[in-house]
């Protein structure tokens, strides 16, 4: 007789914002595997074709939507089309999120703000909708929001006062909203990524070739990690394995903040 694993995602359906590319695809490409039904919401304007392309890959159904996690309107229309769409979703993971580089005495307000507006507000936002939907379908559900190692150490040598600041956030809220929601049934955790190598990460230091090889000599593995490194973790949170698991946050960056 077959048993079902408890990290399978049978009959999930999960929300994944920044979902078109980079971490948020891989994590994304992992829920399917594991069989849950995906809404990716993304500005980038291949969502919809990149949702098609993973939903038969792993034949599962996907939604590809436009999603601006800044804007409440936009927030709130992707919940509605995913819960007409898909039905009420009971699995999120906030991966949207944008860096600026640059010396904390120059940064201007509106480049501090939209940091703070797209990392920060951005995942309350989606969250806060994720919240509601549960309340009104009367169902349970699971968050995991990606902050970053670097809202606890300060890296170098870019300048990032405000990603920073944004992630360490990010953290702190998610602690937050656990502690609110466990009596709804829904649980909260983050997972903080170091020295990732996605497609963005790559371009950079292809382009910046003399900091990848500053970045790779701090960390202890010596490599910089893989998307599909946070996928697992993140799959693992939002699976009924990690039930007792509320108000975490899960660093994952190769030992780099150890030393």
């Amino acid at each position: 007789m077959a048993r079902t694993s408890p990290t399978d995602l049978e009959g999930r359906t999960a929300v994944v914002t920044g979902g078109a590319r980079g971490i948020g695809l891989a994590i994304a490409r992992e829920l399917a595997t594991r069989g849950a039904n995906l809404a990716l919401g993304d500005l980038n304007p291949d969502v919809a074709e990149v949702a098609a392309e993973l939903g038969a890959e792993a034949d599962v159904t996907t939604l590809g939507t436009s999603l601006d996690v800044t804007d409440p309107d936009s927030v709130d229309a992707v919940f509605r089309t995913v819960t007409e769409t898909l039905g009420p979703p009971d699995l999120l993971v906030n991966c949207a999120g944008i860096t600026h580089a640059r010396d904390a005495i120059d940064v201007t307000p509106a480049e501090w703000n939209r940091v703070l507006a797209v990392n920060l507000t951005g995942t309350f936002l989606t969250c806060q909708a994720f919240a509601r939907s549960c309340v009104a379908a009367g169902s349970p559900g699971a968050v995991v929001n990606i902050a970053s190692m670097s809202g606890r150490i300060v890296n170098v040598p870019q300048p990032q006062a405000s990603y920073n600041a944004s992630k360490a956030a990010v953290e702190a809220l998610t602690k937050s909203l656990a502690v609110e929601w466990i009596p709804l049934g829904i649980r909260v955790n983050a997972v903080s990524p170091g020295y990732i190598a996605s497609d963005m990460t790559r371009q950079f230091i292809d382009a910046n070739p003399e900091m990848g090889a500053f970045w790779r000599s701090r960390i202890p593995t010596g490599e910089m990690g893989e998307p599909e490194d946070v996928a697992g973790l993140v799959a693992w949170l939002l699976s009924p394995a990690a039930r007792y698991v509320v108000g975490q946050s899960f660093v994952i960056d190769g030992g780099y903040t150890i030393v």
